[in-house]
């Protein structure tokens, strides 16, 4: 069953179109990330949810009920925003409260409801509090515990981490999948922000222009990208012109300028059909390897090396392959290879996946 659902919405703010017919089914208690650059749409998308904007055209179901002409406060969603809007004169335990007021919850409840959800965000003693003395992460968590104490229908989560350092954040992120995963809720998470949205989501909506791009697991967006835009956005890859010169049930012959014939998984080429195409191989599926080394079983090609971007674990290469710069990026043991080498550039075929392409 869709706990949400969007069918052929359109908003427009005068002559400028924010969403183009999009169209959306949210599983019951999954989380469903809206994945995508500034100005694509996802907040748009998720306002309309809420009921904080009108859709221009279609409908928009919760929970199988068409919510287009109902107000916010009675959708019973539960929403954190990007600057968490805690009220500053209230304490915390009445900040959680703040929402039972206006839902038929009896007063002897709601210490019991307030004290559960500060429970669950692992804040259990700071109800007597105000924000101002809380740090950045305590007040998403407060912000959070407000949201889920009326036991919504769906959360909705606008780029709720953006405030937070780099370390902070990927610690929250684990926090609220692990609180998402207890309650159950159907969660609507918006970001920019690639790694958040592959590691929490169940299901990713990729935007670009007001468009969806994709749906699927991070799994499938990330290694079957369904476009150009999607295959550049999720990480780092390699999109190289060929021509598809044979297609069969297990396999497609992609034939590249720089690596020869590359046999593409036919679960990983979908659309492809005789004539042009595009290889896509992720940055992290490229190997560089030392020129004497084996390539047994591997489709490689001799590569000089541009630029070197050092990042502790990992490095990021910058390599020039025949015509074409590509990029590589590897784990190290101890030292990358110096910029200028010549090294070979391998990569199995099962790693790529291929598109349409002129």
């Amino acid at each position: 069953m869709s706990s949400v659902s969007l069918r052929n919405i359109v908003k427009q703010f005068g002559t400028f179109t924010a969403v183009h017919k999009a169209n959306l089914e949210i599983p019951e208690g999954a989380f469903v990330t809206l994945l995508g650059p500034s100005g694509c749409g996802k907040t748009t998308n998720l306002r309309m949810i809420a009921g904080l904007l009108d859709p221009t055209e279609g409908e928009i179901l919760i929970g199988g009920r068409r919510v287009n002409d109902i107000p916010i406060h009675k959708r019973n969603l539960g929403i954190v925003f990007q600057n968490y809007a805690l009220f500053p004169h209230k304490t915390v335990a009445e900040n959680v409260a703040f929402g039972l007021k206006y839902r038929d919850v009896p007063k002897s409840e709601v210490p019991k409801r307030v004290q559960a959800a500060l429970d669950l965000v692992q804040l259990p003693n700071v109800g007597d509090r105000y924000p101002k003395a809380l740090s950045g992460g305590q007040q998403q968590r407060i912000a959070l515990a407000r949201a889920i104490v009326i036991e919504p229908d769906v959360l909705l989560l606008d780029e709720p981490l953006s405030a937070l350092d780099a370390n902070l954040r990927e610690d929250m992120r684990v926090e609220l999948k692990r609180i998402q995963d207890q309650i159950g809720v159907t969660t609507v998470f918006v970001t920019h922000d690639q790694s958040e949205a592959l590691a929490m989501s169940d299901q990713i909506v990729v935007m670009s222009a007001g468009r969806i791009e994709q749906v699927g697991t991070p799994e499938e967006v990330y290694n079957t990208p369904a476009s150009e835009f999607v295959a550049n956005f999720l990480g780092a890859s390699n999109i190289m012109k060929g021509q598809c010169a044979a297609a069969g049930p297990d396999a497609i012959r992609v034939e590249t300028p720089v690596f020869g014939p590359v046999d593409v998984p036919s679960a990983k080429a979908g659309g492809v059909a005789n004539g042009p195409a595009k290889l896509v191989l992720r940055a992290e599926k490229l190997t560089l390897m030392d020129t004497s080394a084996d390539t047994s079983g591997m489709i490689s090609a001799p590569a000089t090396i541009e630029t070197v971007d050092y990042q502790g674990q990992t490095v990021r290469y910058f390599l020039r392959v025949g015509e074409h710069q590509l990029q590589a990026i590897n784990l190290i043991d101890e030292r990358p290879f110096p910029q200028g080498a010549t090294v070979t550039a391998a990569f199995r075929a099962k790693d790529c996946a291929a598109l349409p392409g002129a």
